[in-house]
């Protein structure tokens, strides 16, 4: 606990069993290290990762034996895929007993191995404090990861020496981490590919370069060269509002994304990797960059002397156009205006709208500024815990989470954690009662759903979910919308008040 401190975790989101109880114990020993109950593992997981994208620094979890670690496995895929730094404690049996392959034996150390992270277990318990502090380093990177500490309970109950003493690390954080695959070029090199190729030139931004420093940046060299600008399709953390370039991201759909990137002789990738498609589609390729376009890596932190190397001027932002007041029942057309006209100023938005919400990122260009949190590895049920461990993080800042129905049910006890620790989140559950992504996908991979069987795997209806309910179950005061007035007015009123809210906004399906 102490050496989790002196690295500067001092969060720890936990669901703790048998084999960690000296662990919860030991918190009575350190006012410093705040505890926050989480009633699923995925829940705690995705927590750390929201905290870590805000506070930029890892907070830990406390995970009981490889089933618990296998219930948050999930989120932690998504915080790998965001390099975000986290750091998982996860128990284990006393070191005498694993021989004899108990219910709960399992491989722990494979579960921390299958994040592309570091896997730590200590030979003795005078060995923990080095586990520890070398996991923080781990998880900082750069780039960021997933740092695991393998507990033995025996280590924790047992007779230890005093550790050596250590220092506290001074590694930066990993969340801003560059990443470096491919051809990296500096920034004399990448102005002479821009000043000879121009609009043939994509520049794609993520991690670091999706700051609102970074988006100015590009779009001054877009000015300068007329390269074109894009930010990956699920950013870790994106500056959005007035003020910030409102730079596209690659469309989810392959089709889409080739067609933003055709004619491109060269990707600049500034943060992230290159394109390729999610799935693998029948006819369609995986790739989405043209064949014979070049890779060119360059780091984020420089984009701003490559603007300057360029005697790039500052892009002229459009003024804003005073946004409409929708009115009627909500659509997916509709409703992301109603949260764009009422975002408050520095929110945090953590966005798992999915379908629903493809409109979004229009709507919210010209509202104040704000960040957003995005799906980065895909698995669903992240929006909720993802706002939980942002509000921990900047308590000082309203946190909205744009949820979608189907993947809200993964991790919906995330809302007895708002209300337990009174954090102020905005929930708005976009209620169209169905997995309408997969009903979108059944059609891509050419195949359908014509019969009930199959149909009833694409549809969350009968009975209909009523997440109000679910919501006042769980300790959070929660309404119901389904016209664009009545979710003004209940958005406008959660906003005013500290605390977390709930609506249930049932809007129409997608067209």
């Amino acid at each position: 606990m102490r050496r989790l401190l002196a690295e500067g975790v001092d969060v720890c989101f936990a669901n703790p069993g048998t084999s960690e109880m000296h662990f919860v114990a030991a918190l009575d020993t350190a006012p410093d290290m705040r505890p926050v109950l989480c009633l699923f593992e995925g829940v705690a997981t995705g927590a750390a990762d929201g905290y870590a994208r805000i506070a930029g620094r890892p907070a830990a979890t406390l995970l009981h034996l490889g089933p618990g670690m296998a219930n948050g496995l999930a989120n932690l895929h998504n915080a790998r895929r965001a390099h975000t730094p986290v750091v998982n404690i996860v128990g284990d049996h006393a070191s005498y007993h694993k021989h004899l392959d108990a219910p709960l034996e399992s491989d722990i150390d494979a579960l921390g191995t299958w994040l592309h992270g570091a896997v730590h277990r200590p030979a003795s318990a005078a060995d923990l404090d080095a586990a520890v502090r070398d996991a923080v380093r781990d998880a900082l990177g750069p780039p960021g990861k997933v740092a695991t500490v393998i507990l033995p309970a025996d280590y924790s109950w047992g007779p230890a020496q005093d550790p050596a003493p250590v220092p506290a690390s001074n590694a930066g954080t990993g969340i801003h981490a560059d990443l470096e695959p491919g051809n990296t070029i500096d920034v004399a090199t990448a102005a002479d590919l821009l000043r000879t190729h121009g609009e043939k030139v994509v520049i794609l931004l993520g991690g670091a370069a999706a700051d609102a420093a970074a988006l100015t940046a590009a779009a001054r060299i877009h000015t300068a060269t007329g390269a074109r600008t894009l930010v990956e399709t699920f950013p870790a953390r994106l500056a959005r509002g007035r003020g910030v370039p409102p730079i596209d991201r690659l469309q989810y759909l392959g089709e889409f994304a080739t067609q933003q990137l055709a004619g491109a002789t060269h990707l600049i990738l500034a943060g992230t990797r290159k394109p390729v498609s999610f799935f693998a589609y029948p006819g369609k390729p995986s790739e989405l960059a043209p064949d014979d376009a070049q890779m060119h890596t360059f780091a984020p932190a420089d984009l701003e002397k490559l603007a300057d190397a360029l005697g790039a001027e500052a892009a002229a932002l459009p003024e804003p156009d005073p946004l409409p007041a929708p009115t009627g029942p909500l659509t997916v057309q509709n409703w992301p205006l109603v949260i764009a006209a009422l975002l408050p100023e520095n929110a945090i938005i953590s966005d798992e709208a999915n379908t629903s919400g493809v409109l979004l990122p229009a709507a919210t260009a010209s509202a104040p500024p704000h960040d957003v949190l995005t799906l980065t590895g895909g698995a669903i049920g992240q929006g909720l815990p993802v706002a939980v461990g942002a509000a921990v993080a900047a308590p000082d800042r309203p946190v909205i989470a744009l949820q979608a129905d189907g993947s809200a049910a993964y991790t919906i006890s995330a809302l007895w954690t708002m209300a337990r620790e009174q954090l102020d989140v905005t929930v708005v559950i976009l209620n169209n009662r169905a997995y309408a992504i997969l009903q979108m996908e059944l059609q891509r991979v050419g195949t359908a759903a014509t019969g009930d069987r199959s149909r009833s795997l694409l549809d969350i209806g009968d009975p209909d979910i009523d997440f109000a309910a679910v919501a006042r179950g769980f300790g959070v005061p929660a309404t119901r919308a389904g016209t664009a007035e009545e979710l003004a007015a209940q958005f406008a009123a959660a906003l005013a008040e500290p605390g977390p809210h709930l609506i249930d906004a049932v809007i129409g399906r997608m067209p």
